[in-house]
């Protein structure tokens, strides 16, 4: 049973975080700074993943698994374009770099812890195919379409898109991903519940649901939560550079660690469903994030592009098409037959760690 709001902690830390945030904002942090800083920022996780679970209690599935991944894509969003106007042509492949690791990260690693919790406590995790195939599906068009086809296209030099071609790209982006939420809430939300669930698709309830105000409230404090764990990820991010840098690791290793902060709070509410024998929520919540994660970043960066100068390279290198290739592959292997082994989830962890590694080591 999800306790609502019971421990004060849940409202403290966010706007502890927030505070943190307001504080620090702009400046040069010191070494213990950074250490406050980051502590603030798994408070916050920690927070948002509560709020969020509060929230999918009341809305019921599969509209809870929404909620979490599109707000931190929003966020993501805005943070991608505030650090572009800032760094310039410095960041031409910020957006490249930061969709690739969201999808890496979530198709991979989310994918896999929750398939490696769900076996270990079931020897076998079961799951819905049809939703969760679908979701494969449309995540390997939205990549292929935003991130692959700029490598092969001619109309501009490099790994860009033109201005027509982005905006194709961007138009069916958003429309498949608008499509894909409308097919999962309200034309067969049932193939996106989990499978030991009745079969008129009715949500089994883990107690009481919470109150409408209590809704709003964590609601509310998820937003808060949320914006912390970005602008704190921002903000420590100077530091992390430095770091990289220090250590001889190539510019990209950043946009990764950044994105794992960002991405904490949905890696913790999947692994915590799976624990629950819900993995299929633990997969909505992977595969919808790497879903919003392309299909609201390209067109919000395609809007930017027409105030905005300087090249905008969404191409992908051979090393990332090969894993994005092998995901895709290894991901229908894994969805096919709807139930899956250790040996699944640690396929999808060896391919995670794959893109970790060359991320630090191309």
């Amino acid at each position: 049973m999800i306790r609502v709001l019971t421990s004060r902690w849940t409202v403290f830390i966010p706007l502890l975080a927030a505070t943190a945030l307001a504080v620090t904002w702009g400046r040069s942090l010191p070494g213990i700074g950074v250490v406050v800083v980051v502590a603030a920022l798994a408070g916050a996780v920690l927070a948002a993943v509560h709020h969020a679970e509060v929230i999918a209690h009341r809305v019921g599935e599969p509209f809870g698994s929404l909620v979490l991944a599109v707000a931190v894509t929003v966020i993501e969003v805005g943070l991608i374009v505030t650090m572009w106007v800032t760094s310039g042509e410095k960041s031409a492949t910020l957006a490249r770099d930061t969709v690739f690791a969201a999808v890496m990260i979530t198709c991979n690693g989310i994918f896999g812890l929750a398939l490696l919790v769900g076996a270990v406590r079931r020897r076998v995790a079961v799951f819905n195919a049809e939703g969760t195939g679908a979701a494969l599906a449309t995540v390997a068009t939205l990549s292929t379409l935003s991130l692959v086809l700029p490598t092969f296209t001619t109309s501009k030099p490099g790994p860009e898109f033109s201005a027509a071609q982005l905006a194709f790209a961007a138009v069916a982006s958003l429309s498949l991903y608008v499509l894909f939420v409308m097919v999962q809430t309200v034309r067969h939300p049932g193939d996106f519940l989990p499978v030991e669930q009745s079969d008129d698709g009715a949500v089994a309830e883990r107690g009481e649901r919470p109150s409408v105000r209590a809704t709003l409230l964590g609601l509310a404090m998820l937003v808060v939560a949320l914006v912390a764990v970005v602008g704190l990820a921002k903000v420590v991010s100077p530091s992390i550079e430095s770091a990289v840098a220090s250590a001889g690791l190539p510019q990209s290793a950043v946009g990764v660690v950044i994105a794992l902060l960002v991405l904490l709070p949905e890696t913790l509410a999947a692994v915590r469903a799976a624990r629950r024998d819900q993995v299929q929520i633990s997969l909505n919540l992977a595969l919808g994030s790497a879903m919003a994660s392309i299909g609201l970043t390209i067109p919000a960066i395609a809007i930017a592009t027409i105030w905005l100068d300087g090249p905008l390279v969404l191409g992908l290198g051979a090393t990332q098409m090969v894993l994005l290739a092998l995901t895709v592959v290894v991901g229908v292997l894994t969805v096919v037959p709807g139930r899956a082994t250790l040996l699944q989830g640690g396929v999808h962890v060896a391919l995670f760690s794959a893109f970790v590694f060359l991320a630090a080591s191309p």
